[in-house]
């Protein structure tokens, strides 16, 4: 496969991956490290098409942050669901309103997934976080995760 149909289909599998819980990026990256030479190419567009996936979630939660609140609102009373929910997002909104904290949170999540990432971009959305800002920690983050995964099965 050339580099540019390699980089290709890294980029849509990282796209597809952030959107679609079901598809797993990181093992796309353990196989591109055993496939060898384009590897860090197909490393560094899996991060991207992940970072874009994520900036997705992360535009929509800023966009439809009013109506979000208000539907919130509406099934507070839902019960247990209600309050699973609370249990992750208020901490994660916490951290990601504090201009110390925001980026440490995103990077992290990025590069290890805790907490889950998708949760971080949605909630980071809704907390006023820069997007640019957003983008570069998740970018950084996921790329170093992507590596270490593939750096092994390439020294292999």
């Amino acid at each position: 496969m050339s580099i540019l149909a390699e980089a290709a289909v890294a980029l849509g599998y990282g796209l597809a991956s952030a959107l679609v819980p079901v598809v797993n990026s990181e093992a796309y990256a353990v196989v591109a490290g055993h496939r060898g030479g384009q590897a860090i190419i197909a490393v560094v567009a899996l991060a991207l098409g992940q970072t874009a996936g994520k900036l997705l979630l992360f535009e929509s939660a800023r966009r439809g942050s009013g109506r979000l609140a208000q539907k919130i609102a509406q099934r507070s009373g839902a019960g247990r669901a209600a309050a699973r929910a609370a249990r992750w997002t208020e901490p994660i909104r916490r951290w990601l309103s504090r201009r110390r904290t925001a980026l440490p949170t995103v990077l992290v999540s990025a590069a290890v997934g805790v907490p889950p990432l998708a949760v971080v971009s949605v909630a980071a959305g809704t907390t006023g976080l820069r997007r640019g800002e957003f983008a570069v920690a998740c970018l950084l983050g996921r790329a170093t995760r992507f590596a270490l995964l593939a750096l092994p099965a390439l020294l292999a």
